[in-house]
């Protein structure tokens, strides 16, 4: 079940709960809350962005050596329609 953040609106007509943010944990299929369940204060959902770590670049993991190691082919066009392979 995922967590969303909202904060108010209106900084002004929030309370202490609402007024940076708040988190609510929501099925996906929930809609968006509306107000603040403290308060009442009309809110927004903050939309973060995703974050992933990879360790390696796609650079690295679609070298000819690492190709090679997992026993992949690479082919190259050769043009007219036709491949060779680069790395057996």
């Amino acid at each position: 079940m995922p967590i969303y953040t909202y904060k108010a609106k209106d900084e002004k007509k929030a309370c202490p709960y609402c007024k940076n943010s708040f988190e609510e944990m929501q099925l996906i299929s929930e809609n968006p809350l509306a107000e603040c369940p403290e308060c009442g204060a009309p809110v927004t959902r903050i939309i973060h962005p995703v974050k992933s770590k990879r360790d390696d670049s796609a650079k690295t993991i679609l070298s000819d050596e690492n190709l090679k190691k997992h026993g992949f082919k690479k082919l190259v066009n050769a043009g007219g329609g036709k491949f060779d392979v680069s790395v057996d």
